[in-house]
């Protein structure tokens, strides 16, 4: 089985997210880094593709040369696929560029600006047929697919209540004015968009609700807030969430709770029982039972589902976590691009794409218009305000 060829554009020397995604790429040999435009800045886009042994003729001075002369290329040679890894105000220029060039595309979250650079991207990956891929991380635990299969196959019975929350405390001082380049961007509405801490993690909680209940939110009634004094964008989310079929839930995203570290947390129940999944704790599924007592399914361990047990690379109680996650979907990118089953759920090679970026675009102009409004339901789908 032939490698495929990445190229990645942002992620030079010093970001973090940069390095994940090739640490992910490389963790199941689907994926050679062969290209880049790392940096705007020359001497940090070069010392970039030194450290990463690249040829010095294919790490580029924009996005713009590495589209161009990787088109060029003879088709045995050239990326198969771009990494887009730069802030938000990047992905919907740099992901159309690739699409139309023929390159398939795997983007950092959130999606885009806003729904209508979404829809664009969207359009731009179904023209071209190729494929589009979000790095939605957490939907690539294998705890998480457990819980969704679970879920699916009726085990918890209807859906009631969904509840997720994503706290961060990183955020709680105002290190966005203090020279924290990650925190700099994130808060800058120019280049994070129109959501901070709700575009930035509350997308994150949004998908993993949807994901896993299999239920899409219909409507939003939100608290958005900005806690430290100076910032343009909200540090802070509330979301009660109304999901199809009648089942209610809530939202909680925050980065200035402080002393929390990455506290992602999905709980639902049904009318049988109940899971819950904690990310800090990520290789434990709990479930609780109205009539028998609670189980604790273990990553490896017995009682995982058959499509579920491929994602797991170690025996039971080896450790897996978040690079193990995101090379799940780079996996199943990978496999998808192949054509031998990529993005279906066929052994849990499945990833997040076009629906969700666009589902989580809306949830976030949504809940900046119900809490600007002051309304008491916005709906997620267009021109089905309430």
């Amino acid at each position: 089985m032939s490698r495929l060829r990445l190229g990645m554009a942002g992620g030079g020397e010093g970001a973090f997210i940069g390095a994940v995604h090739r640490m992910a790429a490389a963790l199941d040999g689907d994926w050679d880094l062969v290209a880049g435009a790392f940096s705007t800045d020359g001497g940090r886009n070069t010392r970039t593709g030194a450290l990463l042994g690249l040829d010095p003729q294919r790490v580029y001075p924009s996005i713009d040369a590495l589209i161009a002369h990787e088109r060029a290329l003879p088709a045995d040679q050239r990326i198969d696929a771009l990494a887009v890894v730069t802030p938000n105000n990047l992905h919907a220029p740099m992901a159309i560029a690739a699409l139309n060039a023929g390159f398939h595309v795997f983007c950092e979250k959130p999606m885009a600006m806003n729904v209508v650079e979404a829809e664009a991207i969207a359009a731009a990956a179904k023209a071209s047929g190729r494929h589009f891929a979000l790095a939605f991380t957490y939907s690539g635990y294998p705890m998480i697919e457990e819980a969704r299969a679970r879920v699916e196959r009726g085990d918890l019975g209807a859906i009631r209540l969904v509840q997720v929350e994503y706290l961060q405390g990183w955020l709680s001082q105002s290190i966005d004015t203090d020279g924290n380049k990650q925190a700099e961007w994130r808060t800058d509405p120019a280049r994070a968009g129109l959501g901070g801490c709700l575009g930035d993690i509350g997308t994150h909680a949004f998908q993993l609700a949807e994901h896993v209940s299999g239920l899409s939110v219909q409507s939003v009634s939100a608290d958005l807030t900005t806690h430290v004094e100076g910032r343009r964008l909200d540090d802070d989310v509330s979301a009660l969430l109304r999901f199809e079929g009648g089942a209610r839930g809530t939202l909680k995203a925050s980065q200035v709770a402080a002393g929390e570290e990455n506290g992602l947390r999905l709980r639902i129940h049904g009318e049988r029982g109940g899971l819950d999944w904690s990310q800090m704790e990520p290789n434990t599924l709990t479930l609780r039972w109205l009539d028998r007592p609670a189980e604790s399914v273990r990553t490896g361990g017995p009682g995982m589902l058959d499509a579920t047990a491929t994602l797991v690379r170690t025996p039971a109680g080896h450790p897996e976590g978040y690079i193990e996650a995101f090379a799940n979907l780079y996996r199943a990118f990978a496999s998808a691009i192949r054509g031998d089953g990529g993005g279906s759920r066929e052994d849990g090679r499945w990833f997040p794409g076009v629906t969700d970026g666009l589902r989580t675009m809306r949830f976030i102009e949504a809940v900046i218009a119900n809490a600007g409004a002051d309304r008491k339901w916005t709906s997620v789908n267009p021109g089905e305000n309430e």
